[in-house]
């Protein structure tokens, strides 16, 4: 068997519209298992919010691995135990709240299972929130209360006003890594951290090669990990720069394109 390892983003490539893996995509990632193919979850979502498909797809049991946070941290679904783990430090925080208010955006970050905000009106925001079944915690200052290193901020707005100040962002941030995981999320990521660099990592626990390696994935934030793979798919629905970058094309996440990965490189 060629590839061992198979690597699903969530939102728009594992999960269909109504945030579900539908039954078809879920058999075939099942009997993916079954023949020995470890399944890894890399997503933009924090660990908490993953681990619902964690528990629906056995990965406990079968050995299987998430990166969460957009790789800043790799956990091993059989033992429980983080593999590797990244953050920025408390002394970023204000130079990252500065930019996000010179450009009027909201901004969030984690703390345990809790996102924490200045703005709780936000419809962005809520976004998050709802996929990831999260609580918000409302802090009056921001910039004073986040005093401990965190995996990762998001600026929420307008897809098109984000993609107009991304560059502004990142230059000023040059020491972090600053990219969009959907239109309307900016990230602000540890140095050098991205799903790619995290799935190196993994690679060389486990003792395997990308040319084992199958990832999946629609949006800006798969990008590297779907060049850096041995066979790089992109959804249907993908950005088109998503496409452009990758080794094959599947049909859409509404019409089981995992199922159909799984069934032509995996199970034929």
């Amino acid at each position: 068997m060629k590839y061992k390892i198979l690597v699903l983003d969530v939102d728009g490539t594992l999960t269909n519209s109504e945030k579900q893996i539908s039954e078809k995509t879920k058999k075939a990632l099942m009997h993916a298992q079954k023949k020995g193919v470890k399944l890894v979850i890399a997503s933009g979502r924090p660990t908490f919010g993953v681990m619902p498909f964690v528990k629906e797809l056995e990965m406990e049991k079968y050995g299987g691995y998430v990166l969460s946070f957009n790789g800043a941290k790799i956990t091993d679904c059989k033992t429980g135990k983080i593999m590797y783990e990244d953050s920025i430090s408390p002394e970023m925080v204000p130079a990252i709240y500065d930019i996000s208010k010179k450009h009027g955006v909201n901004i969030l970050t984690y703390e345990g299972d809790t996102v924490i905000t200045e703005t709780l009106d936000d419809e962005y925001l809520q976004i998050e929130l709802r996929i990831n079944k999260m609580s918000a915690k409302k802090v009056d200052n921001f910039k004073d209360y986040v005093k401990f290193s965190v995996p990762k901020f998001i600026m929420l707005g307008d897809g098109d006003y984000l993609g107009k100040i991304e560059p502004d962002v990142a230059g000023k941030l040059s020491g972090l890594n600053v990219y969009r995981s959907e239109p309307f999320f900016l990230e602000v990521m540890p140095q050098n951290i991205d799903k790619a660099y995290s799935l190196g990592r993994l690679l060389e626990k486990l003792g395997l090669s990308k040319d084992e390696m199958i990832a999946c994935g629609d949006g800006f934030n798969d990008k590297s990990m779907i060049m850096f793979a041995g066979l790089g798919v992109a959804m249907e629905n993908a950005q088109p720069p998503v496409k452009e970058v990758a080794d094959y094309i599947t049909l859409s996440n509404n019409h089981d394109g995992i199922a159909k990965v799984v069934e032509e490189f995996i199970l034929a």
